[in-house]
């Protein structure tokens, strides 16, 4: 049995949950409440020494990091490939899934934005997470406007996907974001609505979620 190390609105644990549920694999969910601060607790950091989720376990091996756990999986279990044969969309599901753990959800992260907040004042962590979201999202609609089809890159979802969900997920309903200028994206979001093994791992529905 997989076991997965998440918090329920932890968008890096959200794309996993995804990969999971494409994929069919059953898991056991293990919540590290990020704002008790439980993922610096001596028993999760020897799980993940640098103490963030998601982390994996599968039977002794333990892999953490969203896209490390993703690669892991999709070689393991090849049912449903994450990733297309046609070597260019392949390249393009790579660009935009880095694109996204690297140069958006960093800038959103709890650490990130509350050092803003303490280092530059309380008003500027929304103004610094709305920036780089917006940047990364006029790069993300011209990288995608030539591959996309139901999904972004054609008409399954791949990997792309599974870090696109969760940060419209995060743009939309947390941070509010205007999305009329982004059409390409928002449809994308609407589109993921529809398939359960999305919206199974969305997270108001997870174990750890308030109830209220």
């Amino acid at each position: 049995m997989l076991t997965l190390y998440s918090y329920w609105r932890s968008s890096c644990s959200y794309r996993v949950r995804i990969g999971l549920n494409l994929k069919g694999l059953e898991y056991e969910y293990k919540a590290v409440d990020l704002l008790k601060g439980e993922q610096f607790s001596p028993e999760f950091l020897k799980i993940n020494p640098i103490g963030y989720v998601p982390a994996l376990v599968d039977g002794s091996f333990v892999v953490s990091d969203s896209f490390a756990i993703l690669m892991y999986l999709e070689e393991k279990y090849p049912q449903h490939p994450l990733l297309p044969s046609d070597l260019k969309r392949k390249a393009i599901n790579y660009q935009a899934a880095n694109l996204v753990s690297s140069s958006i959800q960093p800038f959103q992260n709890l650490t990130a934005v509350k050092y803003i907040e303490e280092k530059v004042g309380a008003d500027e962590g929304d103004v610094w997470t709305k920036t780089h979201i917006e940047k990364g999202f006029v790069a993300l609609e011209k990288l995608l406007k030539d591959y996309a089809g139901e999904y972004a890159t054609g008409d399954e979802a791949f990997l792309a996907d599974l870090f696109l969900a969760p940060q419209l997920y995060a743009a939309i309903n947390v941070i509010n974001l205007d999305m009329t200028q982004f059409p390409l994206l928002l449809r994308l979001h609407k589109a993921y609505s529809k398939l359960p093994a999305f919206q199974n791992a969305v997270p108001e529905k997870q174990p750890d979620a308030p109830s209220s």
